[in-house]
């Protein structure tokens, strides 16, 4: 594969070493980085970038990846998103995926989870056209649970962890993760990015 035929990331994190690293480590992955050093620039010039993915950091100043996010919809931009989120940081991950985001990876990032969420996303950005066909195999998938895993999907739809679900459907945490590990089976899915991209491509919590 040539330099051009590579997939292009576009890193937006406005820490310098973690654009150095992580762009080093990218290129010898097989990809090509553009960095951006936080959600401003990167938005000034999205006019002129070259399509691809886009990896972008919650944590920012100025700008934090939400915001950018949700100015990215605004402005029509369908580049697909993977969000760098802090540690256990459920919610916000959650937050990104409604607002469109294909991915979040935690940081500290593991370098094969991190690679396997660009790879998701570059092979969203070439299925785009296929957004209909997406949501009748994401219901067809769902329609396989019973009505108990349908609702710990909603409480993790809804950003809640094991054990509020747990609270809000009065059963124990153990059950919930029972349950959480059966959905995530039936839908072919081994992480919850995974479970809750399905979801929303089906509908659930918009």
């Amino acid at each position: 594969m040539n330099e051009a035929e590579k997939p292009l990331i576009h890193l937006v994190d406005d820490d310098e070493a973690v654009r150095h690293s992580a762009s080093f480590m990218l290129r010898l992955s097989g990809f090509r980085v553009q960095t951006h050093k936080d959600g401003v620039s990167f938005l000034d010039e999205l006019k002129t970038l070259e399509d691809g993915c886009i990896l972008l950091d919650v944590q920012m100043p100025k700008m934090n990846g939400l915001q950018v996010q949700k100015e990215l919809n605004v402005r029509g931009c369908e580049m697909p998103v993977v969000v760098l989120t802090g540690h256990g940081d459920v919610s916000v991950a959650v937050q990104a995926m409604k607002s469109g985001a294909i991915n979040f990876v935690e940081k500290p990032y593991e370098k094969q989870v991190l690679l396997k969420a660009l790879e998701e996303a570059c092979e969203e950005m070439r299925n785009r056209s296929h957004g209909a066909l997406q949501k009748a195999d994401a219901e067809k998938r769902l329609a396989h649970l019973t009505p108990r895993e349908t609702e710990v999907l909603e409480g993790l739809v809804d950003g809640l962890t094991n054990k509020a679900i747990a609270n809000t459907l009065d059963i124990s945490p153990r059950t919930v993760e029972i349950h959480r590990a059966n959905l995530m089976e039936k839908l072919g899915v081994d992480n919850l990015s995974g479970a809750l991209r399905l979801a929303f491509a089906a509908g659930h919590g918009q």
